[in-house]
């Protein structure tokens, strides 16, 4: 009798569990559907979620990125943010972006970071670890990609070096 009631249990149990499961998908995808919360990815990550609650209480930022095209996105990033940290959530909104429209489409952001730069009031921003205060980025700002080249030191091209695998074993020597 007592292995009866344990099976019970369990299948009530596995049972309210899957109801709580449901009951919570149905709860997230009304939420979602709010045209207020229009800007949350469909399946949003716990780190999203987070930080829409900081922007809303006040302790993250909602700054504007405008491309070189003149569109533009938002992106939310938390206050004390750095450079870097912008930077991984452009890269986080536009392969979101890309996916909705496109699916998935490589981009080499190292190409990206090495051809354009970020610029708030024609001001770039250029040091990854330097935080917006320094630069004066608060919330609603605009911060826009400008075309940026990299000097060399020297102004020239560089000399090729050759690669000398057996120099030890010139037959002169």
């Amino acid at each position: 009798m007592e292995s009866g009631a344990k099976e019970e249990g369990k299948v009530l149990g596995y049972n309210s569990k899957n109801v709580k499961k449901v009951a919570l998908l149905s709860t997230l995808a009304a939420l979602l559907d709010d045209p207020i919360l229009a800007d949350v990815p469909k399946k949003p990550s716990l780190s999203d979620v987070d930080i829409r609650i900081n922007l809303e209480l006040g302790s993250a930022m909602c700054i504007s990125i405008f491309k070189l095209d003149g569109t533009f996105f938002d992106v939310v990033v938390m206050n004390s943010a750095t450079v870097k940290d912008l930077k991984l959530a452009i890269k986080k909104k536009v392969i979101e972006l890309e996916q909705s429209k496109m699916g998935h489409r490589h981009i080499s952001w190292r190409h990206v970071w090495a051809n354009f730069c970020l610029a708030h009031h024609n001001e770039k921003l250029l040091n990854d670890g330097a935080a917006f205060q320094d630069f004066g980025v608060r919330n609603n700002s605009q911060v826009q990609f400008l075309p940026y080249v990299v000097s060399k030191g020297s102004g020239g091209h560089s000399k090729r070096r050759k690669h000398r695998f057996f120099h030890g074993l010139n037959k002169h020597s």
